[in-house]
């Protein structure tokens, strides 16, 4: 009798949490969702966000929340929501530097970015620029080879972070041109663009997102933009292929949007649909190309390969100009 108890117990407890489950996905959301944004505010990633925010609310029918939790070059954001529940509340809005460029340079790391997360979407590209303080007197990328040439440390270019994609993208930038530059990090990108409008710091690679109404303003120059074909938005301006005969060359952001590991497929599947239909609208596509992102879009599955794939590039970049933060 007590074993045949325990066995329609087991029974009924199997098919409860087969009922249960459904039922949480038909019912999502039912509260707000939250968007941990692992740096500061000014950013190309915080920009993402608080352009899909209101058409995202109005889609899932819910409030979307923006969380901004910054440090550790998007770190801290990022292991807040690893360790968040798994239920489509908590979410991460990462870029190439949490999803790629952290495993390439930390030596130790407070999650994994392939085990830790369930992935929900690819969201946008975000080139990558050459800009200096206007003070500079360099109109060129030859010009600014030779300017550090005949002043040997004294050229500095900032970051968001140690291991950054600033970071690297300098370093790379360094070790092909044999270019003399200090490297200063920073908190995120809103101080470092502070302090090279204010001239503390010279040059920055960094997303032309952050970098283009400063620039339009007159308060930085552009020397080159890091892709492999001009912008489109920018006809005139050379790429650093092109400027410093560098085949090959190129620095592109890229974000996407995942939560914590072991979220309901009929979940993730709801916000994948959701996010897509957002980025998909003709007044969100023309804010973002006016910003200098270009929509991506596309399954978990896609986004997964295309992270495994960055992993892969930037350990070999990470390597090859011997970049590791402790």
């Amino acid at each position: 009798m007590h074993i045949r108890l325990r066995i329609v117990g087991f029974l009924l407890l199997t098919l409860s949490a087969l009922w249960t489950v459904p039922a949480a996905a038909d019912d999502y959301p039912n509260k707000p969702v939250r968007l941990v944004v692992p740096f500061p505010p000014g950013g190309g990633v915080d920009l993402y966000a608080r352009s899909i925010q209101p058409e995202l609310s109005k889609v899932l029918g819910q409030p979307v929340i923006i969380d901004n939790r910054a440090g550790a070059s998007g770190m801290i954001g990022a292991e807040a929501v690893a360790k968040a529940a798994p239920d489509g509340y908590t979410l991460l809005v990462g870029n190439i530097a949490v999803y790629a460029m952290n495993p390439a340079t930390y030596s130790k790391m407070s999650y994994d970015p392939l085990k830790d997360f369930t992935p929900v979407v690819q969201t946008v590209m975000v080139p990558y620029v050459l800009i200096v303080n206007p003070d500079l007197p360099v109109q060129t990328i030859p010009e600014l080879l030779a300017y550090a040439k005949a002043n040997p440390g004294k050229l500095t270019y900032g970051s968001s972070g140690s291991g950054s994609a600033q970071h690297l993208a300098a370093e790379l930038f360094k070790s092909r041109t044999g270019a003399d530059l200090v490297h200063v990090p920073y908190k995120g990108v809103g101080a470092l663009v502070t302090d090279l409008i204010a001239g503390h710091i010279k040059v920055a690679f960094a997303d032309q997102a952050s970098m283009m109404p400063h620039v339009k303003a007159g308060k930085l120059r552009l020397i080159a933009t890091a892709g492999l074909q001009r912008v489109p938005e920018l006809p005139d301006v050379p790429t650093v292929v092109e400027a410093a005969k560098l085949p090959g060359f190129e620095i592109s952001g890229w974000q996407g949007i995942s939560g914590p590991a072991g979220m309901s497929p009929a979940i993730v599947k709801k916000l994948n649909e959701a996010i897509n239909r957002v980025q998909s609208m003709p007044s969100i596509k023309s804010g973002f190309s006016a910003a200098g992102l270009t929509t991506v879009g596309g399954t978990p599955e896609e986004f997964t390969r295309y992270v495994q794939s960055e992993i892969v590039q930037w350990k070999k970049v990470a390597k090859d100009v011997n970049v590791v933060v402790d």
